[in-house]
């Protein structure tokens, strides 16, 4: 499923690109595999927080990362709140 919907990258400082559910899905999936998530129930959560993302997307010609990421995390932090605080964490730790 492609939302055409442009994801502005760090204020502007890179490149826009489309929004890509896969991405999306995966990082979810990896903030719950690191905190020890079994995998099924990391696939499950990963598809309902991707899903409500993408539901709060549908009237959105363009957001930030940034704005994904809040809104990801805020879905993720009510099915598993150590995923969520990782996943929220990921851009400041590296």
């Amino acid at each position: 499923m492609g939302l055409a919907i442009d994801i502005v990258k760090r204020n502007g400082q890179r490149p826009s690109e489309n929004f890509s559910q896969e991405k999306l899905h995966a990082s979810i999936l990896a903030a719950c595999l690191s905190v020890r998530t079994p995998v099924g129930q990391a696939e499950s959560i990963a598809h309902a927080v991707s899903d409500s993302v993408i539901s709060w997307l549908e009237t959105k010609p363009e957001v930030t990362s940034q704005d994904v990421r809040r809104i990801a995390a805020k879905h993720l932090r009510t099915h598993h709140p150590d995923a969520a605080y990782i996943y929220e964490q990921h851009r400041l730790t590296i």
